[in-house]
C-alpha cells in the first residue's frame, strides 16, 4: 500500500463459528429464527456470543467494577492517527525502547503486531505484552489506544492485569483481537469504533486503517484528559 493510497484496510477478524474465544467464555453462536428456505418472510438471525469474540474494544468495567461500561467508551480515542509497530519477534515483557518509536513527540494511538493473533483460527499460547513502565511512558507521551492483534494486552495466565489497569488508570483505552498480518509499519488513521452496548464490560469493533497522506515522523493528537486516574 503506498503512501497516497486512500483505500481502507480492514483489520478486523472474521467472526463467526470457530472464531476462537477466550478458553471458558462464551463462544459465537448464530442461530436462524427465520428462513425463507422454511417459507418465512425473511431470513432472519439470532446471536449469542461474548463481547470479547473477535474484534473487540475493552470497557474500564472489565476490570474494575466503579469504572465506565461499553456504552461511555469516548469515540475519539478509536478515530485518528495511529502508528502501527512489529514486535513480531519480541518475546515476554516489551520495554519502551524496543518499540523503537521516536524520541519526541505524542503517540496517541499505539497498534502491536505481534503475530499471536487468532487469525488463524486457533488460540495462541502466549504472546508478547508491554511492561508496566512502557505504558506509563506511552501516557506521558499521550497515548489515547493501545491496540493488539493478540487476544489481550496483558498474559494470558495474568490475574492482576496489570497493563489494562495501567492504561485505563491513565485515561487510555485497549483494542484487542485485531488482524494486522497485511499491515505495514508504520503511520496509518484509524477508524475503529465499539458498539454502543449498555452496561457490558466491552463492545465489538468493525476497525478500518488508512495510510496516512505525507505521514510525519510523529502524532500530532493532544493527551487526552485523565478521567480514570487514581
Amino acid at each position: 500500500m503506498s503512501s497516497h493510497d486512500d483505500r481502507l484496510l480492514d483489520i478486523s477478524m472474521l467472526l463467526g463459528p470457530g472464531t476462537p474465544e477466550w478458553p471458558g467464555d462464551t463462544p459465537f453462536d448464530c442461530r436462524w429464527t427465520s428462513a425463507l428456505t422454511r417459507g418465512g418472510s425473511v431470513n432472519l438471525s439470532s446471536v449469542t456470543m461474548s463481547p470479547h469474540v473477535g474484534t473487540h474494544a475493552d470497557a474500564p468495567l472489565h476490570v474494575r467494577d466503579e469504572w465506565p461500561a461499553a456504552d461511555a467508551l469516548p469515540l475519539h480515542a478509536f478515530a485518528g492517527p495511529c502508528r502501527v509497530v512489529d514486535v513480531t519477534g519480541l518475546q515476554g515483557t516489551i520495554t519502551f525502547k524496543q518499540l523503537g518509536l521516536p524520541e519526541t513527540g505524542n503517540i496517541p494511538r499505539l497498534l502491536l503486531q505481534t503475530g499471536c493473533s487468532i487469525a488463524n483460527r486457533v488460540f495462541p499460547r502466549d504472546w508478547p505484552v508491554l511492561s508496566t513502565a512502557c505504558v506509563d511512558t506511552l501516557l506521558r507521551r499521550g497515548l489515547l489506544l493501545l491496540g493488539v492483534d493478540a487476544p489481550s494486552v496483558d498474559d494470558r495466565e495474568s490475574k492482576s492485569l496489570d497493563v489494562h489497569h495501567r492504561v485505563f488508570a491513565g485515561g487510555a483505552y485497549v483494542l484487542e483481537n485485531l488482524e494486522l498480518s497485511a499491515v505495514a509499519p508504520g503511520e496509518y488513521d484509524l477508524l475503529a469504533l465499539p458498539l454502543r452496548l449498555e452496561g457490558l464490560d466491552a463492545a465489538p469493533v468493525r476497525a478500518a486503517l488508512r495510510r496516512r497522506r505525507a505521514a510525519a515522523a510523529a502524532a500530532i493528537d493532544a493527551p487526552p484528559p485523565r478521567a480514570h486516574s487514581e
